[in-house]
């Protein structure tokens, strides 16, 4: 399906809402308005949802086709949502919605291809199941940080791909913080007062366009400037990258849980830095929290879980 963003989640509304369609209708897996949906509210809200999860693709994938949408962007994209933690309602409606939009693909591909293709967002539910609070960590909530990160990294296919693992280890950066880096952005080699040890900084905007500082390892700031070399920016494919790191993940016996995990690594190192620092947990949690540019402390506590 080609269009603009407005276009495409208008047409995926005819295959799923049905105006007058009744609630037994709605219920019966054998009535043709199984599944649908009746009231243009909710219909209104879900398309908003839809909009916003394809500009989201759009923007860090690069993926301009519904169809072209897996599990691993759903997982990618609520991922995105919760770390800021909205309300659970709010939550629950993103959730909802794209269990219609799933609902909706299938359709739309029945109807235009003789056959259902087979869209499978159920991983949402297994994501909503792990959130009891979302104003605070609950007991029971997953810890998503590698056992073996540095293994991981080395197993790694593409050398370009255990560089961008390896700032995110590191620095902490999200994705969208090292997919695309451009010369001007290599601030150089500085110290840090933490470890107090040379690192290598570079600027980057992540989540809101929040612009800050990374730090890395002198080697790989130094694989980074090589790259530069020889190419104009440093750029991946996060489609490949998330790949590469999934297979990774399988020769190491790890859970898969994208590029998000080095993330998660990378706040348990640096609380355990800080408070040998001499920091105290408070402090070292606003540090690390402004480091990973993060609004509110309270949002970095989350990967402290053990």
């Amino acid at each position: 399906m080609r269009g603009s963003v407005y276009f495409q989640s208008g047409e995926l509304t005819k295959y799923v809402f049905v105006e007058g369609a009744k609630k037994e209708e709605k219920l019966n897996p054998r009535h043709e308005n199984y599944q649908k949906i009746s009231s243009y509210k909710t219909m209104e809200a879900y398309r908003n949802v839809w909009s916003n999860f394809l500009n989201y693709l759009l923007k860090h994938w690069k993926i301009k086709n519904f169809e072209l949408i897996s599990s691993e962007h759903i997982v990618d994209y609520v991922m995105y949502k919760i770390e800021y933690y909205p309300s659970i309602d709010y939550l629950k409606k993103i959730i909802s919605a794209l269990g219609k939009l799933e609902i909706a693909l299938k359709n739309l591909t029945k109807e235009i291809y003789g056959e259902v293709r087979d869209f499978d967002f159920s991983i949402r539910l297994s994501l909503l199941k792990e959130i009891k609070n979302l104003n605070f960590v609950s007991d029971n909530y997953r810890n998503r940080a590698y056992v073996k990160p540095i293994s991981l990294i080395q197993n790694l296919d593409e050398p370009i791909h255990m560089l961008a693992a390896m700032m995110q280890y590191e620095g902490g950066a999200r994705i969208e913080g090292i997919a695309l880096i451009k010369k001007e952005q290599l601030v150089g080699v500085v110290w840090d007062d933490i470890t107090k040890s040379k690192k290598y900084a570079l600027i980057n905007k992540e989540k809101g366009g929040r612009e800050g500082i990374i730090y890395i390892s002198l080697n790989s700031g130094e694989l980074l400037e090589q790259h530069f070399e020889i190419n104009k920016t440093f750029k991946i494919n996060r489609q490949k990258y998330y790949n590469d790191i999934k297979q990774a993940c399988i020769k190491n016996g790890e859970v898969p849980e994208g590029s998000h995990g080095f993330r998660w690594c990378f706040a348990k190192r640096r609380m355990l830095e800080c408070a040998k620092a001499g920091l105290t947990y408070q402090e070292s949690l606003s540090f690390v929290s402004n480091e990973m540019k993060h609004n509110r402390k309270e949002i970095t506590s989350h990967y402290l879980c053990m």
